[in-house]
């Protein structure tokens, strides 16, 4: 029997065509042909189905990728920042310290340090609360009342 493909909405194709195409510079105008919608349309709808627009839906995704790439990789800020999309340095680095808080170099120092101690960056309570690093087993309420 014939099973009808699942309606994909105009919103829907172009996040799927963001995901599947990190690397290309996609344009808005480009965005809405392939959705076959006006420009001004298919801000209106992506924005009403993600709660973003399609080119705050674009950075993201880019700073993300850029993220993921400083925290694993020794390439240069500049190398991620055209390996990601952009063509601006400076872009680049003020769109990421808006999104991350830091600037690139200093997100990459601190992704590097969380993975050299770890501790420093979990809250002391959670490690008490789950016996964290230390051998011994920690005591429970009743033992510490009968002290």
């Amino acid at each position: 029997m014939y099973e009808k493909p699942p309606f994909v909405t105009p919103a829907e194709r172009t996040k799927q065509l963001i995901d599947a195409s990190p690397q290309e510079p996609l344009s808005i105008r480009h965005l809405a042909e392939v959705a076959h919608l006006s420009t001004f349309h298919l801000i209106r709808e992506f924005r009403r189905h993600y709660f973003v627009t399609p080119h705050q839906y674009l950075i993201r995704a880019s700073v993300g990728r850029a993220r993921a790439l400083l925290g694993e990789t020794d390439m240069s800020v500049t190398e991620i920042c055209f390996e990601v999309g952009f063509e601006s340095l400076g872009s680049f680095s003020h769109l990421f310290k808006k999104a991350t808080g830091w600037p690139p170099s200093v997100y990459r120092a601190r992704s590097r340090e969380r993975l050299r101690e770890p501790r420093r960056f979990i809250p002391h309570c959670f490690w008490v609360m789950h016996h964290l690093g230390s051998d011994e087993p920690a005591r429970s309420s009743k033992t510490l009342s009968a002290n």
